[in-house]
């Protein structure tokens, strides 16, 4: 895929230059604005930081993850979204990885994810080998209610398209994420309340801002 530019801002393949703009982006603008992570009160951005660089580095190796520049303002980044693929094996690998970290923040959204994903079954239930994987989608404050995000989803499934993903899938924590998915044509196929959702003691794990109730897992095929 070449670069798209549209009012200013193009969008274009992440490369492992980007990177280091990626990660600090991410610090002051998803951990601080994704429900789950906001309403913990803890610096997610420093928990599992190591594994997650490597995994975010190992998803942008292969040509999924995507950025998007502002023209007008000297290419600054104002958005971009980590994606890649994912087989069958993944799911046990990511149960099992998922219960072995801290109990932070962090930790107790991965086991959440990972239980979803198991239960939404996306393999077995499109009949597929391989998915393309929608992992973390951010845009900049200012950039907020502008189509941004819609743009970054829909050349996402582009690309996924061109390497030859039958289907591509997103976990949708926020309300404002699932909905905009669902607008490019994406189906929940499978969803969480957070109230019902708790610990031993029978208390909610996760207790976001309303209207974030619930996480989706969100589907289509390409």
């Amino acid at each position: 895929m070449s670069s798209n530019t549209k009012d200013g801002i193009t969008i274009r393949i992440m490369t492992v230059e980007d990177y280091k703009n990626v990660k600090a982006f991410m610090k002051d603008d998803f951990f601080l604005s994704e429900p789950l992570c906001q309403s913990s009160g803890e610096s997610v951005h420093r928990q599992n930081e190591k594994d997650n660089d490597e995994y975010h580095l190992s998803m942008i190796a292969q040509g999924t993850c995507l950025v998007a520049l502002d023209e007008n303002n000297g290419g600054r980044l104002v958005g971009f979204v980590l994606a890649g693929a994912q087989v069958p094996e993944d799911i046990e690998q990511h149960r099992v990885e998922a219960e072995a970290m801290e109990q932070h923040a962090w930790g107790r959204i991965c086991v959440m994810l990972s239980k979803i994903e198991r239960e939404a079954n996306i393999f077995e239930r499109f009949g597929i080998s391989k998915v393309l994987y929608s992992h973390i989608t951010s845009v900049d404050k200012s950039m907020r209610g502008k189509g941004l995000g819609s743009r970054l989803a829909a050349t996402l499934m582009d690309v996924g398209r061109s390497k030859g993903f039958p289907v591509m899938v997103a976990y949708c924590t926020s309300f404002f994420s699932a909905r905009q998915k669902e607008a490019l044509g994406m189906q929940c196929i499978h969803s969480l309340t957070y109230a019902d959702y708790k610990d031993a003691q029978g208390k909610p794990i996760f207790t976001p801002a309303a209207p974030n109730t619930m996480a989706r897992v969100m589907a289509i095929k390409l």
